[in-house]
């Protein structure tokens, strides 16, 4: 079972002169849901080498047994360090991808031409693909073979309105991923702010927002072995 993880390269934070990137819960949980059941993983990223962690997800206040366990694990932290380049990847090797979000995910990996594709592919496949928190918007350019958004009359969730707003970044980031899933015409649904809550649509899995980090994970490994 080979996993594809694919972390956004993207560190600043629109006009804030604040730094973003990936969101540290949203790898360590799914890293090690993915690790404890046995699935070889592969990180990747539009640049390579290591990509930006939002420093904001290293605080005290969100960190998890998860994350405290990553950042004692020296393999980890020396896979992260050396993300292979998403343009070096070839996604038929994998059975599965699974995409942490951040706000970084928002300015790179949405209009990735090497990420759009390696979407398209795995799902052409039968694979299935995953996406947590701000991570869905990654599937924003995607299309179904006849030319349509990927996400239409499809249900999914992704970091709500009233979530992006609690963190007062609804003028900062590019879109908004609630807003581009409905335009996209997907049937978006959430759950309570902050709460776990995950969608599963065939091969398409998206989770809320941190808290559902593992959850997406798990949801991710059932429809490999379904």
């Amino acid at each position: 079972m080979k996993v594809l993880v694919i972390l956004t390269s993207h560190d600043t934070l629109g006009n804030t002169g604040e730094k973003t990137g990936f969101w540290l819960e949203e790898l360590a949980a799914p890293y090690y849901v993915f690790k404890d059941a046995g699935a070889e993983l592969t990180l990747a990223s539009p640049l390579g080498g290591q990509p930006p962690l939002d420093p904001k997800s290293n605080l005290p206040d969100f960190q998890t047994d998860d994350t405290r366990r990553f950042e004692n694990d020296a393999q980890a932290n020396a896979q992260l360090a050396a993300t292979l380049k998403l343009s070096d990847v070839k996604v038929e090797d994998f059975d599965a991808i699974f995409y942490p979000g951040g706000h970084g995910p928002l300015w790179d990996l949405a209009s990735d031409t090497h990420s759009i594709a390696a979407i398209e592919q795995t799902l052409k496949l039968g694979r299935p693909v995953a996406a947590v928190c701000h991570a869905p918007g990654v599937f924003r350019d995607v299309k179904k073979a006849n030319g349509e958004p990927l996400v239409k009359g499809l249900r999914t969730t992704g970091f709500s309105n009233s979530e992006e707003e609690a963190v007062q970044l609804t003028d900062v980031v590019p879109f908004l991923v609630e807003d581009m899933l409905k335009q996209n015409g997907s049937d978006y649904s959430k759950g309570a702010d902050w709460g776990e809550y995950v969608v599963t649509d065939g091969l398409l899995i998206t989770g809320q927002n941190p808290g559902s980090s593992a959850a997406t994970a798990q949801a991710l490994l059932k429809a490999l072995k379904g």
